[in-house]
């Protein structure tokens, strides 16, 4: 972490990353990002309607791919870690995480 950056959020739980697992997440959220933007200026410049559904389809897909991504790799390593710990409180925990993605 560099000097003047604050973590997200202090009083929760944290997941260390391998390093080519987060730099493929954090490359498909900066592809996200600039999907984002690329509709931002679409509408400013009053592009057809249909064009920028289109392009919000397209950043709702690239959302869900990296949804699927992280949710297996929690899976594989937070989940399967806890379980093995007896920590069987973390099945509830994906439990509600599965049905707020699944809205």
């Amino acid at each position: 972490m560099e000097y003047n950056e604050q973590p997200v959020c202090p009083n929760c739980k944290h997941t260390q990353r391998d390093e080519d697992q987060k730099k493929l997440l954090q490359n498909r959220l900066r592809r996200i990002e600039g999907q984002v933007r690329g509709l931002q200026s679409m509408l400013e410049q009053d592009a057809y309607c249909n064009d920028i559904l289109i392009q919000s389809a397209a950043v709702s897909a690239a959302l869900s791919a990296f949804n699927r991504e992280l949710l297996e790799n929690h899976i594989r390593n937070c989940v399967a870690r806890d379980i093995r710990e007896g920590k069987d409180e973390v099945i509830d925990e994906l439990m509600g995480t599965l049905k707020k993605l699944m809205k």
